[in-house]
């Protein structure tokens, strides 16, 4: 694929899954230059987790809005199997574009979770937030006659996205266009805002605590899982939901990364497209989704009887203040971050055994994030590296979301999913990326990377939960 000059066209990073398959231009080679060099602090003693039942965060419940349907166990069923998720677009005219294939949500209803009226007017990433929300809060035994008897200042729900409502935005400018001022409605704002999925998940739920939107790109969903965690810790909150949502399979959504030229154009062999870290990848593959965790102190779910999943141990964000767009080249921030999220969690890196890459199948951002892991954990010989994305897609905002819930499906199944279309693997990469076949595999400590544009990096860790 050529490469393209930052003055003629916006590459993309981490919102693309790093870096897009281009050249850095002069610009950028100058920038360089000014390098801030990122180091985490040293571990001045051994990690020691925290024992506080009040402070230990747990999740009990998952649910989702995935290509493969609404259900967390078939989700993680399917990709066990290996299955493809991407196809050839069928919603919309893609005769003028020349990628036609995405990871694309098919046969989405909200019937019984939005009435007719409000789904009329919500945007798509609105209904994923409130079906995968509602799915999460019953998976943990929190229904409405439960949550009727409980005290809702103390829950709260920070959902975030990072396109929020595009299909609102752009029918409501062509009203405007064609018929206008008449023709825009009332709920054009209300219903495209990014925060609006977050609002109605609360305020179906009747949350009355820490209630809002993070809009960090593609980071989104771990950086609301850290922040939600600390609201947790902090006292300030018992229950917290917690993810991404994101309806971006759209024409503009799709035509916008096609200028970027950070898709792949694999329109001969979709299925085929989505290959992280495999010699001929050539760009990522939309997708799109839900994807909420029920995150809930130790202390608040024991008192309750809630069946725990898994542990969140910890998290960091950190960015890489190099440039808008282009990753640091040396990657420091990023093994920075995976070193700080390791020490909130109070888990030294020999205890780690598996990583839910943020891969997304671009020719630079894959080695970019391999090379980082590589710096934070110096033995990797017992871990295993996969990539969801070859799987689904690219879901943006809520893909951390997505790999969360299939990082704890691996924490409680002991099985791992493949990284599919691994045909040629990169030479460069030396650990284990499950290629193509599922694997068994016990899960002590598990990390799942994301990376967003501006270049916002956030890493979570989860463990089976020990009393």
């Amino acid at each position: 694929m050529a490469a393209f000059s930052l003055r003629s066209a916006p590459t993309t990073n981490a919102v693309l899954g790093w870096e897009p398959n281009v050249r850095m231009s002069s610009r950028t080679t100058s920038l360089s230059s000014r390098l801030i060099k990122a180091m985490a602090p040293p571990c001045r003693s051994a990690p020691r987790r925290e024992k506080d039942p009040k402070q230990r965060v747990v999740v009990t419940g998952m649910g989702l809005v995935s290509v493969f349907g609404c259900d967390v166990d078939a989700f993680y069923d399917r990709l066990l199997e290996g299955e493809s998720g991407v196809a050839l677009i069928d919603n919309f005219d893609t005769s003028d574009l020349p990628v036609k294939f995405a990871a694309a949500i098919r046969d989405f209803s909200a019937v019984g979770y939005v009435d007719l009226m409000k789904d009329k007017q919500m945007d798509n990433f609105c209904k994923y937030c409130l079906v995968a929300g509602r799915k999460a809060l019953e998976d943990a035994n929190l229904g409405p006659k439960v949550l009727n008897t409980m005290e809702r200042t103390r829950m709260g729900a920070i959902v975030g996205s990072g396109t929020g409502g595009t299909t609102v935005l752009m029918n409501g400018v062509q009203n405007y266009i064609k018929g206008g001022l008449a023709k825009v409605s009332p709920y054009f704002i209300p219903n495209h805002i990014v925060n609006s999925a977050t609002a109605m998940l609360a305020i179906d739920a009747g949350f009355k605590g820490p209630t809002y939107c993070i809009s960090t790109a593609c980071a989104t969903s771990n950086y609301c899982f850290y922040a939600a965690a600390n609201h947790i810790r902090e006292g300030k909150a018992d229950i917290m939901v917690a993810g991404g949502s994101e309806a971006g399979v759209t024409y503009h959504g799709v035509a916008g990364f096609v200028a970027c030229r950070a898709l792949s154009q694999r329109n001969d062999a979709p299925k085929q497209a989505s290959r992280p870290w495999d010699k001929d990848r050539d760009g990522f593959v939309m997708g799109e989704g839900c994807g909420l965790l029920v995150m809930e102190s130790l202390e608040h779910a024991t008192k309750r009887g809630a069946k725990i999943l898994a542990e969140y141990l910890g998290g960091a964000i950190t960015c890489d203040a190099y440039h808008l767009t282009d990753p640091r080249p040396d990657g420091l921030s990023v093994s920075s971050c995976i070193t700080k999220a390791l020490q909130d969690a109070g888990v030294s890196p020999e205890e780690v055994n598996y990583v839910n890459a943020h891969a997304t199948s671009t020719i630079l951002g894959d080695l970019a994030e391999f090379n980082a892991v590589k710096k934070a954990f110096k033995d990797t010989s017992e871990i295993k590296m996969n990539a969801t994305k070859s799987l689904i897609g690219h879901g943006l905002a809520a893909a951390g979301g997505l790999e969360a819930i299939a990082t704890i499906k691996a924490i409680r199944t002991g099985w791992l999913h493949p990284t599919i279309n691994q045909y040629n693997l990169d030479p460069e990469v030396t650990i284990d990326t499950v290629p193509n076949k599922k694997k068994k595999h016990e899960v002590n400590v598990a990390i799942s990377n994301s990376f967003g544009f501006g270049g916002q990096n956030s890493v979570v860790v989860f463990s089976p939960f020990i009393p």
